[in-house]
């Protein structure tokens, strides 16, 4: 009887397992791999210093906003001043927001590559 309790109990625990990893692909996490620009220093295009991540889709160079402490991050040093930049890879949730792209970075999806 215990071996049994035990088998099911462990299929369960599989099971939930599977369910949650579905959950997270659900959520529409994905790995970006780019350069990390200052929104401010050097494109220009922000108020105050944000992280924003330059990929390469095709032939064009898209920007993905991060949405983190801007200037806070550790990682920020390393991309300002102006024409200053870093290889990174972002894990996060992706969406559009005032005609931008925006990815919100899953905890420790931020690394540094270079």
């Amino acid at each position: 009887m215990k071996k049994a309790v035990t088998v099911l109990f462990g299929l369960a625990v599989v099971l939930c397992s599977t369910l949650l990893a579905v959950q997270a692909d659900e959520k529409g996490e994905k790995t970006l791999k780019g350069t990390m620009v200052c929104g401010k220093c050097t494109l220009g295009v922000c108020a105050k210093c944000t992280n924003v991540l330059q990929v390469k889709e095709g032939d064009k160079t898209v920007d993905y906003f991060i949405e983190d402490k801007g200037r806070g991050e550790t990682y920020h040093k390393a991309v300002c001043p102006p024409n200053k930049s870093q290889k990174a890879e972002v894990t996060g949730t992706v969406s559009t927001k005032d005609g931008k792209q925006w990815i919100k970075p899953a905890k420790d999806g931020v690394k540094v590559t270079e």
